[in-house]
């Protein structure tokens, strides 16, 4: 007889509890995701070895200053006295213009089979004349900058390459050496078939080469000064 009782408690308390909880309604999940449902979650991209801190950076443009742009002002003034010259402090491109070009060269050595190991920047010097040997404009006479070329590994090493073209990737090295387009270097001439030159059709080979971004005196107002 007792023991009903306790069961007969413990039953209506259990559609008590039962009640009320359903009076409250659900509980509110405060970590509901605000994503769509079956939405991929965004992967963390981790800061890559190279980046480097505000302090360090204001270190290197401090060096440039004292060690390099007198040196160059003083250059450029002696060449040209009656001529103000402003030496270059940055070289930069538009951020869309970048994502292209990544794109267009992971397009390339795709197609050309082969893999992009490095980026590689040249310092560069603008010529003090109107046009480039091929035409082109020279935009800023006399100032420095910089390019970019893509690498792929041959045999251990790092070298810039262009898309020949037969379609496939060619050392810069063996088509432009130390005497200008067209030389032959047997430095760096391989056995593999896909790395041997073909120079007698420069005019049609695809450079994978960036430049034409801006540059100038240091920005208004200047990031570092």
């Amino acid at each position: 007889m007792k023991n009903n009782r306790k069961n007969t408690i413990a039953f209506l308390g259990s559609i008590l509890l039962l009640a009320i909880s359903c009076q409250q309604g659900p509980k509110k999940d405060d970590t509901t995701d605000p994503r769509t449902p079956g939405e991929p979650q965004e992967e963390v991209v981790s800061a890559p070895s190279g980046i480097i801190t505000l302090a360090e950076s204001k270190s290197l443009y401090d060096n440039y200053t004292k060690n390099r742009v007198d040196m160059i002002q003083q250059f450029e003034m002696e060449r040209k006295p009656d001529e103000k010259f402003v030496p270059a402090r940055f070289s930069d491109f538009d951020y869309a213009t970048i994502k292209q070009y990544i794109a267009f060269i992971e397009q390339e050595a795709k197609e050309a089979k082969v893999d992009i190991s490095t980026l590689r920047i040249y310092f560069a010097n603008y010529p003090d004349k109107d046009r480039f040997p091929d035409g082109d404009k020279v935009v800023h006479p006399r100032q420095n900058s910089i390019f970019i070329v893509p690498t792929m590994r041959v045999d251990s090493m790092d070298y810039g390459f262009y898309i020949g073209a037969d379609g496939k990737a060619k050392l810069i090295k063996n088509a432009v050496g130390e005497t200008g387009i067209g030389y032959k270097s047997n430095q760096v001439e391989r056995s593999e078939a896909g790395f041997v030159p073909s120079l007698s059709s420069t005019s049609i080979d695809q450079s994978l080469n960036l430049n034409h971004g801006s540059s100038g005196p240091p920005p208004y107002p200047d990031d570092f000064d």
